[in-house]
């Protein structure tokens, strides 16, 4: 099947790049030349594991191809993709710009019946607006070119995104006719052969379930944050507690680890979307989200709560290691990190930073640029050098197993904040280190 996918980030490329995969002819296309330079210099313009040799691999035999070219990109595929961003507006609602005028652009140049796919994470409606832009342009140029507008949200989680496309738990289709549905069918057969995965249901449905589920996603979390705070208070350990109630099979383990707040592109932006939509478009104030939300921004503010309360509001001449930048781990996305919070705590209160990611230096250098106060350096170890604590703040595999002694010997003082939990308190302790997780005794 010939395919168009709109926009190269994290949901377009993976897309098109697996829709390649099986054996489709995929067209990638964005008006971000620079983008799409790198790609046809066999770089990948994000980080996400595995993707970067899927995208060689189908390039090279001729499935894969990526152009600024909107007419070409029109004119391409049967099935049209439209995977741009949705940014968060100033009053918190997804800003639609781009997908509407990737839906006009559409509308301006199609000839043929198209199947408008919104992959895009947008709110209850979107597909809406979607044909009736597609529709508007149609008007003006006074033809009539069959089409369907779809709403196929996608469920990838950053750092494991290709094994969820090329394996996922759940497809879910938002259509009103068969003729799409059936196209959609065949698109995603070679992805379900061992069982159906494939959910068909209304278009508003389909757009609701993105937002619901990474909704009780976050509000999880943000629960588990609550109760780790509780548990310091109480004298409990938040960790017996989440082994206690994940074992009962109603609860499960999934996102019960408390922490120092979610971050990334999705959480933060769709619970905001899903409250400022509920507000507008139904009259209802959902008062769970709320405090989900509020929960968390309290919570990317933890560590910094530890590490005045051991070293005083006043951290002038105090300097800092971090290990970890982007929101989680195998990613580069430092968009709404913890990371960001604390380093602006730190540095509003006179302390300087030195900090280290596997993956994400060049963007915090985008973010940080020439302030001398955030040092980017290129080891774990390297952060540790003329530190007065340790704060981990992403819960990458290299920080799992660290040497205590060489930790101890190159902080000033043996002083860690573990806002990922990643060790047994009583180990770090053992070595003569001051260790303050999350809700652990």
């Amino acid at each position: 099947m010939k395919v168009t996918v709109v926009g190269t980030g994290y949901v377009g490329l993976v897309t098109g790049t697996c829709l390649a995969e099986v054996g489709n002819d995929v067209l990638c296309l964005d008006v971000d030349p620079e983008k799409i330079r790198i790609l046809n210099e066999g770089g990948i313009p994000i980080y996400e594991p595995g993707l970067l040799d899927m995208v060689k691999r189908n390039v090279a035999a001729g499935r894969l191809h990526f152009t600024t070219d909107v007419d070409k990109a029109v004119q391409f595929g049967t099935v049209q993709f439209i995977a741009v961003g949705t940014p968060p507006d100033e009053d918190g609602s997804a800003d639609l710009q781009y997908v509407t005028a990737a839906a006009r652009s559409i509308g301006q140049r199609m000839t043929d019946y198209k199947v408008i796919v919104d992959k895009s994470t947008v709110p209850v409606g979107t597909a809406d607006k979607v044909r009736a832009a597609v529709a508007g342009e149609l008007e003006k140029r006074g033809v009539e070119v069959p089409y369907s507008v779809v709403s196929n949200p996608e469920f990838l989680k950053e750092g494991a995104a290709v094994e969820d496309f090329m394996r996922p738990d759940r497809i879910v289709v938002g259509a009103d006719d068969e003729r799409a549905i059936n196209l959609m069918r065949a698109l995603y057969a070679p992805f379900q052969r061992n069982r159906e995965r494939l959910l068909v249901m209304d278009v508003k449905s389909a757009e609701l379930t993105k937002y619901a589920a990474n909704a009780m996603l976050a509000t999880r979390i943000s629960f588990m944050n609550e109760l780790a705070n509780l548990a310091e208070k109480l004298g409990a350990d938040i960790e017996m507690v989440r082994q206690g109630i994940g074992s009962d099979p109603r609860i499960g383990y999934h996102f019960l680890y408390p922490g120092c707040g979610y971050g990334g592109s999705c959480f933060p932006k769709d619970v905001k979307a899903l409250l400022k939509t509920a507000k507008d478009a139904a009259g209802i104030d959902l008062k769970v989200l709320n405090a989900v939300e509020e929960a968390n921004e309290a919570q990317k503010h933890v560590l910094t709560r530890k590490i005045k309360a051991r070293f005083g509001d006043d951290l002038r001449g105090k300097h800092f290691a971090l290990w970890g930048l982007a929101f989680k781990p195998n990613t580069d996305d430092m968009r709404e990190a913890p990371s960001r919070e604390l380093i602006a705590d730190l540095l509003a209160a006179g302390a300087t930073v030195s900090a280290y990611d596997p993956v994400a230096t060049h963007e915090a250098k985008r973010i940080f640029g020439d302030d001398a106060r955030v040092a980017l350096v290129d080891s774990a170890n390297a952060a540790l050098e003329g530190a007065d604590a340790l704060a981990i703040v992403t819960e990458w595999k290299e920080f799992r197993s660290p040497d205590f002694d060489t930790l101890k010997a190159r902080l000033k003082a043996p002083v860690v904040f573990d806002g990922r939990n990643l060790y047994d308190p009583a180990f770090p302790r053992s070595c003569g280190i001051e260790y303050f997780p999350i809700g652990r005794l």
